[in-house]
């Protein structure tokens, strides 16, 4: 019972690590937004679809 609750910590420890590691490796990923269309690229789109 000793050697379940040992290996049980551990890997509650081994979980918590990772979750740290790879949360921390999400918030350093630079977000982009990409720009606003124009309005001739949006009048062209709008055409394309009518056609």
């Amino acid at each position: 019972m000793k050697l379940v609750m040992i290996i049980s910590i551990i890997i509650c420890i081994v979980v918590v690590l990772v979750t740290a590691l790879v949360t921390s490796k999400a918030y350093s990923v630079s977000h982009t937004v990409d720009p606003m269309p124009t309005d001739d690229n949006h009048n062209q789109s709008e055409e394309n679809k009518i056609s």
